[in-house]
């Protein structure tokens, strides 16, 4: 996305989000957060915070307000190439896809069935083809594969599939470490990697107000190695955080601001991106809802903090649905989140293709997606206005009455417009002739020609005998 973006939606005032930041910061030193990891709480104490009970850790408002100060404000994400990708910055917003669902829609036989590793291949492969989706999460758990190495075994499946950049999860810190491994060999080490980051790290506390061994110890080995996290909590209003939005975002925003507090005292302007998923509880199913207007106002909520207040990019939602089908909800759901967090400004947008709450993926709604993508990015870029695209010199060429077929200036511009891949606009009688497809039907033959025609770029021989090394002195740990 453009960063000249004229259309935008912002919620709160200066005093909403000062309102905001003084209730979080009450919470912070009154409530505090309980932490499972001893570095973490050490490295607070040290700071300044009060600690009870062993782990119940009290924080300062001037320990908070250093880390503000020292997280970087613009984060450069790079391709598998060293070329650079995304700018995660101001209003500058990228999509891409989520990862870890355990079911896929499959899109030939209609079966909900279990995720397994060619699918991640497949998945990854229509990431790399789709020219508006920006970078590749994994997309599902494959059950095929070994637990211990679910991970490190998916990550070589994206990076070998795509040269996107990519938002990896990881069960641990020893994970994490030979996903770090297998990313150097590929850019030439982690000095190299350090310096033009190829993935983010997707980490969660739990909430409400509590930090995990595992979730810490992740958090501070990307501080250590000067790689981006975003350390974001999945809170489910009503449940897991409180039921209004402003409280929701409130703890939210504490759980954050926590996580930040720990990674910059590890290592002062080591990059932070700043988000969370904050979705209601339906009362009725007991499920979040992952699309409603709650969930999309409060991202818009928490990322105008996160990019006003406190110049840190961001992260949040897009694309994704509560349906259990790629259907008429889907499309609704997926495609008014898109347009919401392209006029939000979110710098990282994902779980595009995300059906049934994250437990089913779809290829049909990603490929429909991609194309909604393209619509909102040349809505939100705004409208450039000069001399030239005024087009007084082409109404004084072809006055009253005239037309502008052929003049020179819709030949030099008419490319400007937006070109649909999916979306017909032929006809009716062209349709007809042309099939009389529906869009969910064109959707299914894009993905069948891209994965019979694409072949993403081969990584080298040596650095995939490397990646092997790496996987087989995992597997023998």
């Amino acid at each position: 996305m453009k960063k000249n973006q004229k259309c935008f939606v912002e919620y709160f005032s200066d005093a909403d989000m000062r309102d905001i930041h003084s209730a979080t910061l009450e919470i912070l030193k009154d409530t505090g957060s309980i932490l499972h990891q001893r570095e973490s709480i050490a490295l607070l104490h040290q700071a300044g915070a009060s600690v009870k009970n062993g782990n119940r850790v009290l924080i300062p408002g001037d320990l908070v307000a250093s880390a503000i100060r020292s997280a970087p404000s613009a984060i450069t994400m790079y391709d598998r190439n060293g070329k650079s990708a995304m700018l995660l910055e101001g209003r500058n917003v990228h999509f891409g896809t989520g990862s870890d669902c355990p079911n896929l829609l499959d899109s030939f036989t209609g079966e909900r069935r279990r995720f397994l590793s060619n699918d991640i291949e497949d998945a990854v492969k229509l990431v790399d083809y789709l020219p508006h989706i920006d970078f590749t999460m994994s997309m599902g758990l494959a059950h095929d594969l070994a637990v211990e190495l679910q991970y490190q075994k998916k990550y070589a499946i994206m990076i070998r599939n795509s040269t996107k950049p990519q938002v990896i999860t990881a069960a641990d810190r020893t994970a994490l470490n030979d996903i770090a491994d297998i990313a150097a060999a590929v850019v030439g080490g982690r000095e190299a990697l350090s310096k033009k980051p190829l993935f983010v790290l997707y980490d969660e506390p739990t909430s409400p107000l509590v930090h995990t061994k595992e979730a810490l110890e992740k958090l501070l080995f990307m501080a250590e190695n000067r790689l981006p996290i975003n350390y974001s909590p999945g809170t489910m209003a009503g449940a897991t955080s409180p039921v209004t939005m402003a409280g929701s975002i409130t703890q939210a925003n504490a759980e954050i601001l926590t996580g930040l507090a720990i990674h910059q005292l590890k290592r002062p302007g080591a990059p932070f991106i700043f988000g969370a998923g904050m979705s209601p509880m339906d009362m009725q199913s007991m499920q979040p809802t992952y699309s409603s207007p709650e969930a999309m106002a409060e991202q818009a909520g928490l990322c105008q903090i996160g990019r006003c207040l406190y110049n840190l990019p961001t992260w949040g939602f897009g694309g994704c649905s509560a349906a259990k089908l790629a259907d008429e909800q889907a499309i609704n759901e997926a495609a008014t989140y898109i347009l919401m967090s392209g006029l939000m400004g979110t710098n990282l947008v994902h779980d595009v293709g995300y059906l049934e709450f994250g437990m089913t993926y779809s290829f049909d709604l990603l490929v429909m997606c991609d194309e909604f993508i393209g619509q909102a990015k040349r809505m939100i870029g705004g409208i450039r206005v000069d001399r030239e695209h005024l087009a007084i010199d082409a109404i004084k060429r072809v006055g009253p009455g005239g037309h502008f077929l052929d003049d020179a200036h819709t030949f030099d511009h008419f490319r400007e417009n937006w070109q649909p891949g999916l979306t017909d606009r032929q006809t009716y009688d062209n349709w007809k002739a042309d099939g009389a497809t529906t869009m969910g039907e064109r959707a299914k033959a894009k993905i069948k020609y891209i994965l019979k025609n694409h072949q993403p770029e081969p990584i080298p021989p040596d650095i995939n005998a490397e990646i092997e090394m790496i996987l087989q002195r995992a597997a023998l740990r």
